[in-house]
């Protein structure tokens, strides 16, 4: 990687990892139970280390849809996600709240740049 430039982003190539961009609906008036669920799995994803990102996002103009975007180390990362504990109490928490089956999109991820004023900005909660 090369030397990084103060101010500029850092850019970073990601060869051999695999994304899922997912799209979930909650059953009317349920998003909220939902967001706690996966807020409750994403509070455990240090027993994931080959997942790398995990993004929640509300859908803006869909109110009961929710968003997911998944980066991981490389395929084995994928499989130890879906073997692992935490992504169990997901699945086994989340149907009753679903109004079908997600809509996933499995993606090769191949570049990304960030500012790195993100990486210096206050995230604790």
């Amino acid at each position: 990687m090369a030397e990084q430039v103060a101010g500029e982003p850092l850019q970073v190539f990601l060869p051999g990892r695999m994304s899922l961009l997912v799209r979930l609906t909650a059953k009317e008036g349920l998003r909220l139970a939902l967001l706690d669920v996966l807020n409750s799995y994403t509070d455990r994803l240090a027993e994931e280390p080959g997942t790398e990102l995990f993004i929640v996002s509300v859908d803006p103009d869909t109110p009961d849809n929710v968003w997911l975007f998944e980066i991981f180390k490389d395929e084995e990362a994928q499989e130890a996600h879906r073997a692992s504990a935490p992504f169990a109490v997901l699945m086994g928490a989340m149907p009753p709240l679903l109004e079908g089956p997600p809509a996933v999109l499995r993606m090769d991820p191949l570049r990304m740049s960030l500012q790195q004023g993100v990486l210096k900005d206050d995230w604790a909660f």
